[in-house]
């Protein structure tokens, strides 16, 4: 009996949504995850950080260093589809395969994955730009975005500012507002950040955003969390400068 294997590419966006992502720098899938899946993944994720017997790649670290246990579900979940096989293949849904070829010309290959809890009073990112951090040559960094719930304005969603991709790479500096921010980030200069609009995503809305889109998030003033899967892709023929995420995983 032979195992097959759903290999088909699926052309999520429209050539309008296609043009649109060129303009904007952004394009967000409704309900790109079934529910189902999305609670799935949760409860998986949580078990894992749950465990009296963590396996030491999911124990939560600052700087490399094992933090308390109080951290556990604060502290992002750091490239789990390197160890985990449900992250591996949350990285290559099918959907954000064929819509990352469709906005890159050709196939994608996954680098980086981040499971994060964003409790309530939890603080947020400033803005920024993922080129910044991960540098690839040529530059075809994408982000895809999978919101675990419901994420607005309360419980610090996404801000972006559109067409912002085409300034190119900006020079980055000290994150300017602590109350709003983490200190370790780093935050995009010379730009009017009023320019930024919140990203309403519903739960299992996919947002993909070119690695040079300015985007930010603000702190949880809600009393829930904001728990949201985002892992970064090149296309096949691009090359990581980072010696961590230097492994490509084909989404096929």
């Amino acid at each position: 009996m032979s195992i097959q294997v759903q290999s088909e590419r699926v052309n999520p966006l429209t050539p309008e949504q296609v043009k649109q992502y060129q303009i904007d720098g952004y394009i967000i899938i409704k309900k790109g995850c079934s529910i189902d899946l999305i609670d799935a993944f949760n409860s998986h994720i949580h078990s894992i950080r749950s465990s009296d017997s963590m396996p030491e790649w999911a124990k939560p670290k600052k700087g490399g260093a094992v933090v308390d246990d109080k951290d556990r579900f604060s502290l992002r979940l750091f490239n789990p589809h390197l160890h985990d096989g449900f992250s591996l293949q949350m990285m290559k849904l099918p959907v954000v395969r064929g819509a990352l070829a469709q906005v890159l010309g050709d196939e994608a290959a996954g680098v980086q994955s981040m499971y994060f809890y964003k409790e309530p009073g939890s603080p947020g990112q400033a803005a920024h730009q993922d080129y910044y951090y991960i540098k690839n040559d040529p530059n075809t960094l994408t982000a895809a975005w999978v919101a675990m719930e419901y994420t607005n304005e309360e419980n610090g969603c996404l801000y972006v500012i559109p067409g912002s991709q085409k300034l190119g790479v900006l020079p980055h500096g000290d994150v300017k507002n602590l109350q709003e921010h983490e200190a370790w980030t780093h935050e995009v200069e010379d730009i009017d950040l009023s320019k930024e609009i919140p990203v309403i995503l519903d739960k299992g809305d996919i947002l993909i955003f070119d690695s040079n889109l300015i985007h930010s998030s603000t702190r949880n003033r809600s009393n829930r969390w904001r728990r949201s899967y985002v892992c970064h892709y090149i296309r096949h023929d691009s090359t990581i400068e980072r010696e961590d995420l230097k492994k490509k995983i084909p989404l096929v």
